[in-house]
């Protein structure tokens, strides 16, 4: 799963938001730090063994479903933990860098409506739900999915119920102007949807590249899990900027 569109992608980029939170997000700092450990680690493997590492780690729709096994020597973990591992794997820096900044400006509040324990459940099960999104129209695929956007789609799709009013200052390129200004989540965020829908729709289920189902799958998840997970008195479709 590659990161949420990267300026090049999205021509849309997120700097910050102004909703305060009541409370220290730990979780979303522990997750953007274990993300960056991680690639840290995928640095310092030679490339046979970054490959590796990507196969035994990442999620494989094959492998998950029981229609295909690692080779012995490959195997890191069991085959339905990789659910799990392959979000915190990243591609490249643009991947990394993409993922985080999206995770380090909306995910702060989203732990914030819910809090800690519940934060991470909420975000492994968008986790999941993008994993399942991008694997079941073809569960005999053998492309590993690696990536955390799959779950931070659900985190986004959790905030723009929550704070659809809320004020987002954006980079937008003008050619080669870039201006900054600011735009109402639900503009930011569902446009950030219709595209995941349109390129769910463009790609074919069994291409490699950037996993659009899973964003989708991820974004659905969690706008449907947060009636759920949030606390009794956070209001959904806040007035908030």
């Amino acid at each position: 799963m590659s990161a949420p569109p990267t300026p090049r992608a999205n021509a849309v980029i997120p700097i910050r938001d102004h909703i305060a939170t009541k409370r220290m997000p730990f979780v979303t700092y522990a997750i953007v730090g274990a993300c960056v450990l991680v690639f840290l680690w995928q640095l310092t493997l030679d490339p046979a063994h970054a490959q590796r590492a990507v196969f035994a780690l990442g999620a494989i729709p094959a492998v998950i479903f029981g229609h295909a096994r690692l080779p012995a020597e490959i195997v890191m973990v069991p085959e339905l933990a990789t659910v799990f591992t392959s979000m915190f794997l990243h591609g490249g820096w643009m991947h990394l860098i993409g993922n985080m900044l999206y995770m380090w400006i909306f995910a702060n509040n989203v732990e914030d409506s819910m809090g800690h324990v519940r934060f991470i459940v909420f975000y492994l099960v968008c986790g999941i739900a993008a994993v399942l999104a991008q694997a079941l129209p073809d569960t005999h695929s053998q492309v590993p999915m690696i990536g955390a956007s799959g779950a931070i789609s659900g985190v986004l799709g959790a905030y723009l119920l929550l704070y659809p009013h809320a004020r987002v200052l954006v980079m937008i390129p003008f050619g080669l102007v870039i201006r900054a200004l600011y735009l109402p989540a639900a503009a930011v965020l569902g446009f950030y949807f219709v595209l995941q829908l349109i390129m769910t729709a463009m790609t074919p289920a069994s291409g490699g590249g950037v996993a659009f189902a899973a964003h989708l799958g991820g974004f659905v998840a969690g706008a449907a899990l947060i009636p759920l997970f949030k606390h009794r008195d956070v209001p959904l479709f806040s007035k908030r900027r």
